[in-house]
């Protein structure tokens, strides 16, 4: 890192998941080795290939949010919100007594509305085209859930939605970083946040026949490394992260969770949809990643894969791996907690980044549930079944997208010297 840029610390943490509505009751889940996946309770699923997916349960967003105005956001939308309230409260700040100018709000979405918009074509088809709802249009964009995230909270500095399928969140928080170290903000509400779990969304990933159709068993489907994976399992929600610049956290007097030290991106230009199957575009992200943070192979404690359960991924992401980190792949602990939470697709990045605070944190590694009969060609320390009490200074976060994008993030303990 430049002598003269910002060092960015995260300072809250805001969580909705499959797994749990907030932080601590995720991560509880995640340790336990519970799984998030079951069958499909939004829409009929007769007729569909995949009949399962990780949904969010129990969620009202109107014990959140004014009734009036969650009513005027899609659920995407909604998640972001309250992720991002939770993450202001665990970082102890409050926006009033912020220049709000000097706050940012950066959230990812590869889909943004499309529950609202597939709702509204269904009204559009049955009813007409003036019984359409006035909000289609400001609730089906994708850049809806940063805009919310700056009405609820009050930031009015740099607002915008990253669009990079499913490194949308990873890449927020990658530009929160640039951004912060760049010295234009103080705070960076950062992250990702996805609702897909609607009949086309659904309908269109089986025809790619990119979506595990394990319907004997959903809690198994996930199944990342494992010989008999089949396809990724959907997943819903969001997580933000406080980003802040060292010289803020100092003057708030507050003490930082982890340090983002770290972002790479490449592009593979290769594929629709099939990573590139040299893997050398992934592995020149981690040594992106890697060199940004001034950390070397043999000091990284924890990789949170991007492991999605599809054969194509979790081979070339093995073999990124071991391009990017040579005889020291073999070393580090690895898990996909994808095994437990699903695919977020655009918001994924985002919640295996607190994850990975989490991590550092309390000193975890995550398992990756259902492995039971590894691949071998994926023959790395992939965390099976159980977690594992290590510790952790630096934890890296793979997310791999559609289109070919490479996103790394690096975060370390904010003690660790390095």
């Amino acid at each position: 890192m430049s002598d003269s840029a910002q060092r960015v610390f995260v300072t809250g943490l805001g969580v909705i998941s499959p797994l749990g509505l907030d932080v601590q009751s995720t991560w509880k889940a995640i340790v336990s080795g519970r799984s998030g996946v079951d069958f499909i309770s939004a829409f009929d699923t007769g007729g569909f290939d995949t009949t399962f997916a990780a949904e969010v349960k129990g969620f009202e967003p109107e014990a959140y949010l004014e009734r009036k105005e969650s009513r005027r956001m899609d659920r995407f939308a909604q998640f972001a919100a309250v992720a991002a309230q939770e993450a202001c409260r665990h970082a102890g700040i409050d926006l009033a007594d912020e220049d709000p100018f000097r706050v940012g709000a950066i959230i990812g979405s590869g889909i943004g509305g499309i529950l609202t918009l597939s709702q509204q074509y269904d009204v559009l088809r049955d009813r007409g085209p003036r019984r359409v709802t006035p909000f289609l249009i400001p609730m089906m964009l994708g850049d809806m859930a940063s805009a919310q995230v700056s009405m609820v909270t009050g930031s009015m500095g740099a607002n915008y939605c990253v669009v990079s399928s499913c490194s949308s969140g990873a890449d927020a928080l990658g530009q929160g970083w640039e951004m912060i170290r760049r010295g234009q903000a103080d705070v960076v509400l950062a992250g990702g946040s996805e609702a897909p779990i609607v009949p086309i969304a659904v309908a269109g990933f089986n025809s790619l026949r990119a979506l595990s159709r394990f319907n004997e068993d959903p809690s198994r489907a996930s199944k990342p490394f494992n010989r008999d994976r089949d396809g990724f399992v959907m997943g819903e929600g969001s997580a933000v992260l406080v980003l802040e610049s060292e010289e803020h956290l100092v003057q708030r007097g507050v003490t930082p969770l982890a340090e983002l030290r770290g972002y790479g991106a490449t592009s593979d230009a290769h594929h629709l949809t099939e990573p590139n199957p040299t893997g050398q575009s992934a592995a020149n992200a981690i040594g992106l990643a890697l060199k940004a943070a001034t950390v070397d192979v043999s000091e990284v404690d924890y990789l949170n894969a991007h492991g999605t359960s599809t054969p194509l991924n979790d081979w070339q992401e093995t073999k990124a791996i071991k391009l990017a980190m040579g005889e020291e792949a073999y070393r580090v602990p690895i898990s996909s907690t994808k095994s437990m939470t699903g695919h977020l697709l655009g918001a994924g990045g985002a919640l295996e980044a607190a994850l990975c605070v989490k991590a550092i944190q309390n000193d975890v590694i995550p398992p990756t549930i259902n492995l039971v009969d590894p691949d071998p060609e994926c023959d790395l320390d992939y965390t099976p079944l159980t977690a594992r009490q290590v510790k952790v200074n630096v934890a890296m976060s793979n997310s791999f997208g559609f289109g070919g994008h490479n996103s790394v993030l690096v975060f370390t303990d904010p003690g660790w010297a390095g």
